[in-house]
């Protein structure tokens, strides 16, 4: 039974991603322009490294499962 409602949540979260991303994109372009976003760019090669956007995503994802799951 939890593991349908997790499901179900994660469901429901990729969907409202999904919108966010079609049609409010100005809502997530702030991902991989931080400080401390490492961008590497030669003649023949591109390196993207988003340390600050994924510590970022990862703080407001803890807050949220908190949220939801504390006990």
């Amino acid at each position: 039974m939890a593991i349908g409602k997790l499901l179900v949540g994660l469901g429901v979260i990729l969907v409202l991603l999904g919108l966010a991303v079609n049609y409010a994109p100005g809502l997530l372009g702030w991902f991989g322009k931080l400080p401390g976003d490492i961008r590497i760019e030669e003649e023949h090669r591109f390196i993207f490294i988003p340390l600050t956007s994924m510590l970022v995503i990862s703080i407001i994802l803890t807050l949220i499962l908190n949220l939801f799951f504390r006990k």
